[in-house]
């Protein structure tokens, strides 16, 4: 009848139902039963106590007679043999007690020291002071031969208010012309040179301690096309200025990543007192690694160019080519810089290169300017390479190269203009 039907059927849903409260409510137990701290180890006598005998961290250690992997009656896990020497003390009233330490740890645990003695080891557990050391910092004291002195400084770029924030921090091994030394800075953010900050004179001082901040008002646009430049001079005593050196920093992209101020230093450069070529002139560093066969240009700067202004918006850039018996092997470019006769790039490049092709291999660095219409114009080419190909100053370069390797050797050279075929 739909009767029964209908009680068996309610009475198998009712079962389930049970059934799942039941395994509810032991789940809910095996948690509540997990919150709950743990039994305490149940109470033994201490086992024996290391000897306390002065003369015993002068004799070696003897090897402990508990070898064996089996545990303790009263610990509850298995001690590793190299720590099975130890005295494991239990726990009463939740606390831990620290039982002595092994005079004589094992010896395998002990770091291998040159003398070979366990005395001057660390105990496993401590502290190697060694390890937090951080490296000394010799920028104050390592000055290569011939050093005009050097100079840290630091840059801040705010991208919101678009200010440059430079601080002037300290000079060092100033090489002043006179017994004392009056130094001051000026900042120039080149192409502008007209316009400059100025530092406070240090009086009679080699190693001056500047402290000052400058503020340079740059669009976000045109940040990474900027140069900082500072000129450091000695002020004598009739308040004539004498140019000690000067540093060139370009602002790239990396340096002003990160809204992060950066604490740099260079050397001085003296400057060149030649004046520029008919055409402008080009400084760069050539190296070559031997070990890993790969030819290294850095291009720093040029001087002096012929811009044709007369064209709008100027941009100059330097093409780096890569050449073997006078064919094109591999160029790469830097980037380009807004209409300054006087550009500075900083910029590397390397170069796969046997030892054995060098003798036919050359460099090509022309100078290029990009005018509006994406129109370029060849403003000069400098080529060095071995005797097959070049003489005089550049010939000099490439073998001065080859005579220093890994070492980066930095050279002045004349642009020359390209005729036309």
């Amino acid at each position: 009848p739909p009767e029964q039907l209908a009680l068996v059927i309610g009475g198998t849903i009712g079962g389930l139902l049970l059934l799942l409260l039941i395994g509810a409510s032991c789940c809910l137990w095996r948690r509540f039963c997990a919150t709950l701290t743990y039994e305490e180890l149940p109470g033994t006598p201490a086992m024996a106590s290391a000897a306390a005998s002065s003369g015993q961290q002068d004799r070696p250690c003897q090897p402990h007679a508990r070898t064996q992997l089996s545990r303790p009656p009263d610990v509850p896990f298995v001690v590793p043999p190299s720590l099975q020497g130890r005295d494991w003390v239990p726990l009463h009233s939740g606390e831990w007690t620290h039982a002595p330490w092994d005079s004589c740890p094992a010896s395998e645990l002990l770091p291998h020291t040159p003398s070979g003695g366990l005395g001057d080891a660390c105990m496993v557990g401590a502290i190697n002071p060694e390890l937090y050391k951080f490296p000394e910092d010799k920028s104050e004291t390592d000055f290569p031969a011939g050093c005009l002195g050097r100079l840290w400084f630091s840059v801040e770029y705010e991208q919101e208010a678009e200010r440059l924030l430079v601080g002037l921090i300290k000079a060092r091994h100033l090489q002043a012309p006179s017994e004392t030394c009056s130094p001051l800075v000026k900042l120039y953010l080149l192409p502008d040179e007209r316009r400059f900050l100025q530092s406070k004179t240090k009086r009679k001082t080699s190693n001056p301690q500047f402290d000052e901040h400058f503020i340079f008002q740059v669009s976000s646009k045109t940040v990474t096309q900027r140069v900082l430049k500072f000129s450091v001079y000695h002020v004598d005593r009739q308040r004539k200025h004498q140019l000690l050196g000067q540093v060139l920093f370009p602002l790239k992209n990396e340096t002003l990543a990160g809204d992060c101020r950066r604490v740099i230093w260079r050397d001085l450069e003296a400057e060149s007192l030649e004046p520029p070529s008919e055409f402008g002139d080009l400084q760069f560093c050539l190296s070559y690694n031997d070990y890993l066969s790969r030819l290294t240009v850095v291009v720093l700067r040029a001087k002096g160019l012929r811009l044709q202004e007369d064209r709008g918006i100027v941009s100059v850039f330097v093409k780096v080519s890569l050449m073997n018996h006078n064919k094109f092997v591999k160029c790469k470019k830097t980037s380009a810089v807004l209409g300054s006769i006087n550009p500075v790039y900083n910029e590397t490049f390397s170069f796969k290169a046997d030892a054995t092709e060098l003798d036919t291999a050359s460099l090509s660095l022309t100078v290029v300017q990009n005018t509006e219409g994406d129109k370029s114009q060849q403003l000069g080419r400098v080529v060095v390479g071995p005797y097959m190909y070049t003489r005089g100053r550049e010939l000099e370069h490439w073998d001065e190269m080859l005579s220093k390797p890994k070492e980066l050797v930095k050279r002045w050279h004349a642009l020359c203009r390209i005729t036309e075929p």
